[in-house]
């Protein structure tokens, strides 16, 4: 049941039915926990791992390197103007399909066909075998038999997603009541892309951890206020407009978005001159109206929504007409990629292309002060001086994101004979 305003009586914690004892944080520092997440999580969820702008025309093709999922994978829009996806395998002998310089690197072109690096094998876009070098040197080869291994996807709002479940829910269907509330949000207008990526010394949670709460932010982010502002914040604290969940999925509903400011002696003189900032540009671009699942509250102070779509998918709507997304790609238990990338109506002259780089690299500020923090929370975590840790009510989507991978492992376990148990108790 949705909450879009504070429960009259009792928490946001009591009202999702959440526990509010003290939380365990083991599922972020045990190795065997990950080998568990890899297949429970990552093998069985959809994945966004891009958007169709990606894939212009007939023959454009990515590839996506997905570790926590065992795989690379390759996108490609084939002749048919249709989007496949594959592993990213040569038949004969294994080798990575598609590359340059670099098999770890992620790369992306245009092309008629894939032709394997070792030995030559040529593929279709529809991932076809087409070719094999000396074929009559094989025995009772069927080309019809070796053709790329397909990914099941499937595109929603323009987002590309892959699963490779084969008996997983359709994509609209996973994206559920949330993902349902913002359909009709125009992201195909907002092609200006910034894009950050950064290795992270910590587990993917902890950084999703940090981006549903803002409790921290008029703390650690204090400095990119003026200092009066600052000491003003730090004194308010800080409290969301709404908070929900569906499923796996989680909404916060924040003010912030506050562009202009009520008071422009609250920024520093940068933003004044710009009109431009964190919370994106003053002077917002005319998009139409909002879809309903946005500031779900109807607050008057609301100024973005951020919604994490499980496992490792967020997307933050603001006020001003543009919008974020968030990916943490694990690498392992303690490490993981990072992907910060905003989106704004193209530009129409320089001034406005000054006004969003400030704000993406005023972005960019706020992520490396979030994500030093983290390997710093990383590091003390794995020594388990301290084993159980208290989170207020403005954490409840913390509890939310752990519950609900605990759970994802526990089903994965159950139906997996012979899996190793988790070593994780329910917190």
């Amino acid at each position: 049941m949705p909450h879009f305003t504070k429960p009259a009586a009792g928490t946001w914690t009591e009202a999702f039915e959440l526990p509010t004892e003290p939380v365990s944080y083991e599922d972020s520092i045990s190795p065997d926990f990950y080998e568990l997440e890899r297949d429970a999580v990552f093998r069985r969820t959809w994945l966004n791992v891009g958007r169709v702008e990606q894939l212009p025309k007939n023959g454009s093709y990515f590839t996506r390197e997905l570790d926590a999922a065992r795989t690379s994978v390759v996108l490609v829009r084939d002749m048919k103007g249709e989007i496949q996806a594959f592993h990213n395998m040569c038949r004969h002998r294994g080798n990575k399909l598609v590359w340059n310089d670099f098999p770890q690197h992620e790369t992306s072109g245009t092309c008629r066909q894939f032709t394997c690096k070792y030995h030559g094998w040529r593929y279709g876009l529809e991932g076809e075998l087409t070719f094999v070098q000396q074929e009559s040197e094989f025995f009772n080869l069927d080309k019809g038999d070796y053709g790329l291994v397909p990914v099941g996807v499937d595109v929603w709002e323009g987002f590309i997603f892959v699963n490779f479940d084969p008996e997983a829910p359709p994509l609209r269907q996973y994206m559920g009541r949330l993902g349902a509330g913002i359909e009709g949000y125009p992201f195909h207008k907002m092609t200006q892309v910034h894009k950050y990526r950064a290795e992270i010394g910590s587990n993917w949670k902890l950084f999703i951890d940090a981006f549903m709460e803002f409790y921290h932010a008029p703390v650690l982010h204090a400095k990119q206020a003026t200092e009066e502002e600052s000491r003003k914040l730090q004194g308010y604290g800080y409290e969301a407009l709404a908070y929900d969940v569906d499923g796996p999925h989680a909404m916060v509903s924040s003010w912030g978005g506050m562009a202009p400011p009520k008071d422009e002696s609250m920024v520093k003189p940068i933003e004044r001159v710009l009109r431009s900032g964190l919370f994106g540009v003053w002077d917002a671009p005319d998009i139409g109206e909002l879809p309903d699942g946005l500031n779900p509250a109807r607050h008057p102070a609301w100024g973005e929504d951020s919604f994490l779509f499980f496992p490792n998918f967020m997307l933050l709507v603001w006020k001003p007409n543009w919008y974020l997304t968030y990916h943490y790609w694990p690498t392992s238990y303690n490490t993981h990629i990072f992907e910060g990338t905003l989106y704004f109506v193209p530009p129409e002259n320089a001034y406005e292309r000054l006004q969003q780089e400030l704000a993406a690299v005023t972005f960019k500020e706020y992520g490396l002060q979030d994500g030093n923090t983290l390997e710093a929370t990383q590091t003390m975590l794995e020594s388990r001086a301290v084993t159980q840790f208290p989170l207020c009510d403005q954490e409840v989507m913390l509890r939310h994101l752990h519950t609900v991978t605990r759970r994802y492992v526990d089903d994965y376990q159950q139906h997996q004979p012979g899996t190793p148990v988790s070593v994780i108790a329910a917190s």
